[in-house]
């Protein structure tokens, strides 16, 4: 009995004692700090991607003019060779006979003519004497006639003749680069039908593509061919697009089939990189740059298909915000709708916060990159049309 009343007497006690613990635990927990930014604003290049194919402006698939045989190949594979180098030979012997048979053939006709010509003219006095009858008079001035035709015919075959003594030796007839050799010395090849190689220029290269329709006309439709609007190229394997070029051609009309516009870029050769054939990804912008907004790209979250950034509001409490993505500029995203200049995100996204929740903010200033405008060549390429 006397627990039992000791314990009853202790109990109020231990209930006080209970009753100001829960105080301090209720108590509100101070507000995480957390980095927040402005939203940068400044005019950005609205690049537009496209990918293509590299071309040589001019291209030569090289067959002899005559039929013969291969007397030696010249050229080395793969190197540079300029307009008018020697690349084949061919066997320049019956070429040469034939010349030599013709000029026979001319010595010949002059001869003749000359014969005709003498008796044509004697033909004239005898007719005034009447010692020839007039129709034998005319025939000697026909007969004259017909040897300068003759001539004439010998003539044009001696120079044919000659061409083709010269088109034995087959010429570069660009400036270029030589493929492989692809008939050797001592093969037959055929006028105008084997191939002995190809040439491709080096100076420049060309890269058309495509731009849809809709496209072209809500961003480069003010655009011409002389404003010199640059375009930069990536090749497979780089990092970044490092080859500058300008557009120099513009289509005279839309590809009814396709929906698009066929635009050309040219690039000088800076380096042994830019081949024929080589697949790049090509990009341009408007020559007039837009205001945009730019986050960083670690503030926009994820959530299913949509993206969205954190907004701190004037009460320091973060708001979910859905946006739209633009390009990226050097480490910063374009928003192209959802956010509007002046307001505050949480700069790193929500890594470790959630909307609802009051933050005490840590203002850090964004970085605004270099590069957001397009660059601009100083000249127009020299030599494009």
């Amino acid at each position: 009995m006397r627990l039992s009343k000791l314990s009853i007497a202790l109990l109020p006690l231990a209930l006080m004692g209970c009753q100001s613990e829960p105080t301090q635990a209720n108590a509100p927990a101070p507000a995480l700090t957390i980095e927040v930014a402005q939203v940068a604003q400044t005019q950005v290049a609205q690049w537009q991607q496209f990918t293509t194919r590299l071309q040589a402006p001019q291209q030569v698939l090289l067959r002899p003019r005559v039929t013969g045989v291969i007397e030696e190949v010249v050229f080395e594979e793969g190197s540079d060779v300029k307009r008018g180098d020697l690349l084949v030979r061919l066997d320049a012997r019956p070429f040469a006979a034939e010349v030599e048979r013709l000029q026979g053939e001319r010595r010949r006709a002059i001869a003749a003519l000359n014969q005709s010509q003498s008796e044509a003219r004697r033909s004239k006095q005898l007719l005034s004497s009447r010692a020839i009858s007039t129709e034998e008079a005319e025939s000697r001035q026909f007969l004259a006639q017909q040897r300068q035709a003759e001539l004439a015919s010998i003539d044009a075959a001696l120079e044919a003749a000659r061409l083709n003594l010269g088109y034995t030796d087959i010429r570069a007839p660009i400036d270029g680069r030589v493929s492989l050799a692809q008939v050797t010395a001592g093969n037959a090849v055929t006028s105008n039908q084997t191939v002995l190689t190809s040439l491709v220029s080096t100076e420049r290269v060309y890269a058309y593509f495509d731009v849809d329709e809709r496209r072209w006309n809500k961003m480069f439709a003010a655009e011409a061919a002389e404003h010199v609007l640059p375009v930069e190229a990536q090749l497979t394997g780089e990092s970044d697009f490092s080859h500058l070029g300008q557009l120099d051609f513009i289509d005279n009309h839309v590809n009814a089939a396709t929906g698009t516009m066929r635009v050309r870029a040219t690039f000088n050769v800076d380096s042994r990189a830019l081949r024929p054939g080589a697949f790049a990804r090509v990009r341009m912008a408007p020559m007039q740059a837009q205001t945009q907004i730019l986050v960083p790209d670690q503030a926009i979250g994820t959530e299913l298909s949509n993206r969205f950034v954190l907004v701190v509001n004037a009460d320091n409490v973060l708001e979910y915000r859905q946006v739209k993505l633009g390009q990226r500029v050097n480490g910063l995203r374009v928003v192209t709708d959802g956010l509007h200049a002046g307001e505050r995100i949480a700069a790193n996204g929500p890594a470790r916060v959630q909307p609802g929740m009051t933050i005490t903010p840590e203002t850090v200033v964004l970085t605004l990159p270099k590069a957001a405008v397009a660059k601009q060549p100083a000249t127009k390429l020299e030599g494009n049309a």
